[in-house]
């Protein structure tokens, strides 16, 4: 059953058909396809409206998830990171094109690798949670949670960001920096200790301080090593084998040091929107940084590229959307806007993940079906 904000006050009379009814659908559907909760916040010339579909929970012993709950939010913190990095070049501390080594001289970075390389993800670095090749081999990395079982009985270990960094390195380059494209954990890793370096502070301290505050964002946070996820909260899981009997196990708390600032923020809907627009209209970017930001290199998904730390996805004679969905051992979230702010989707998911990654393509299903239809106004695919 779908749940809808019934206090949604719209900015301009609504239509008979607003896309509503496809929205619901799309949620509906991703539940049906094994999404245990997933919540939804829109805002467009329509005005603003919530939903949400599923449980908090896989046991359905509570009802949908929370509209604001907290959820790691997995990937999406890329986009947090780059902001923050770019706040920093901004104030002329680091240009997008310096070499990040002579920062960070005790990693030995390659001398070519630029800040611009890692938010691109066009360094060629290893990622320290596994390189997944064309052609179906894979190299691992740390136990991520593709390991499973020893993923699960280590999510509590401590992770220090720069042995993180060390392990990608001393494994063989993916490419000669700036030459191709290949998403890493470990750039965004790396971009993390050069703000720590440049600003003398955590990184949480900086995100808090020039992020997190100014907005208002009072459900987000960078928590790096700690281990709870704010309430309220819908539950994330993960599914072991145990005894050859199939075994959920409870992994909302967890230690994110694994992933680091690739991917362990926690957020809300509410506040990933107010983030979003505050960096469309030019509250923590000055124009050209924001351009910069926006400018992106093709990749091997159709019809998306990569800025710093955004994905431009072409919807044709829709425009453009600039987006950057996540996930994270059971918790997922939303983020999607139009580069002029006019329109923005955002939205929190809690799943039964497991080692085969079984939900990335009803997660990608999903995310792509909820994009088309908010700003390309297209109704789901039926059956």
């Amino acid at each position: 059953m779908t749940t809808t904000d019934h206090h949604r006050t719209p900015a301009a009379p609504r239509a008979a058909d607003d896309g509503r009814d496809a929205l619901h659908q799309i949620l509906d559907d991703a539940v049906a396809a094994g999404i245990t909760g997933i919540t939804l916040r829109v805002r467009d010339e329509h005005g603003a409206w919530t939903g949400a579909a599923g449980h908090g929970d896989w046991e359905g012993a509570t009802g949908a998830p929370p509209i604001d709950g907290h959820v790691r939010i997995g990937s999406s913190t890329k986009t947090f990171i780059a902001a923050l990095a770019l706040s920093l070049v901004a104030e002329g501390r680091i240009a997008l094109d310096d070499p990040v080594g002579p920062v960070l001289p005790d990693l030995e970075l390659d001398p070519r690798v630029s800040l611009r390389m890692l938010l691109q993800h066009t360094s060629g670095i290893f990622n320290h949670t596994g390189e997944y090749y064309p052609d179906g081999s894979v190299v691992p990395g740390i136990p991520a949670t593709t390991a499973g079982r020893e993923w699960v009985e280590h999510r509590f270990d401590d992770h220090d960001p720069r042995d993180l960094a060390r392990l990608a390195l001393s494994r063989p380059a993916r490419f000669e920096p700036g030459t191709d494209w290949s998403y890493s954990n470990t750039n965004y890793v790396i971009a993390r200790l050069l703000v720590e370096a440049l600003t003398g502070e955590t990184v949480a301290a900086a995100m808090e301080r020039r992020i997190i505050s100014p907005l208002g964002l009072t459900g987000t946070l960078q928590p790096t090593t700690q281990t709870d996820v704010p309430a309220p909260h819908a539950r994330a899981g993960f599914r072991i084998e145990e005894d050859g009997a199939q075994q959920i196990i409870d992994v909302t708390r967890q230690n994110p040091s694994w992933i680091s600032s690739g991917g362990d923020m926690i957020s809300t809907a509410r506040d990933l929107q107010t983030f979003l627009r505050a960096l469309m209209g030019g509250q923590l970017l000055p124009p050209a940084l924001r351009e910069e930001m926006l400018t992106p290199r093709p990749t091997p998904i159709p019809g998306s590229g990569y800025g710093l730390g955004v994905f431009v996805e072409d919807l044709g004679a829709h425009g453009t959307v600039v987006t950057h969905h996540g996930g994270a051992a059971g918790h997922g979230a939303l983020m999607a806007i139009t580069p002029d702010g006019s329109r923005v989707m955002t939205g929190t998911m809690n799943y039964v993940d497991d080692a085969g990654l079984s939900l990335a393509v009803p997660f990608q299903r999903l995310s792509q079906s909820l994009v088309r239809a908010v700003f390309a106004g297209e109704a789901p695919a039926q059956g």
